[in-house]
């Protein structure tokens, strides 16, 4: 089975940086597409990132463009999410996610696997 265990997280200042990690294992981790998503306090899960199994294709939620990169190492079988100038509004648990697909998804249902999510936390 595959599992996913994110790691990288904290309680950090606004306009600080932070880099996610993702560490795969149980199954060959470059058959797999990966996302990225978080939740805030009181809502629901939301789309922010996702990387082709390959790493060539990537496509992120509007709101975090310029700020966020999502990147893969297949030889470490760790997908990262890369994290400028964060916000208040960026705080919330963060989780990753694989689809045993070539392509990229933005839809929660198309993911297969997840990880127990990290929390970040932004003050002011």
């Amino acid at each position: 089975q595959v599992q996913l265990v994110e790691s990288g997280g904290g309680l950090v200042q606004a306009e600080g940086s932070l880099r996610l990690s993702c560490a795969f294992s149980g199954r060959t981790f470059s058959n797999y597409a990966m996302g990225w998503f978080r939740q805030a306090p009181g809502k629901g899960r939301e789309f922010v990132a996702t990387i082709s199994r390959s790493g060539l294709s990537i496509y992120y939620q509007d709101s975090v463009k310029g700020r966020f990169t999502i990147s893969r190492d297949n030889a470490k079988n760790t997908a990262y999410l890369q994290i400028l100038s964060l916000k208040p509004e960026d705080t919330g648990v963060y989780y990753c996610a694989a689809r045993g697909r070539a392509d990229y998804s933005v839809f929660l249902s198309d993911y297969e696997y997840w990880g127990q999510g990290t929390q970040v936390t932004v003050s002011t």
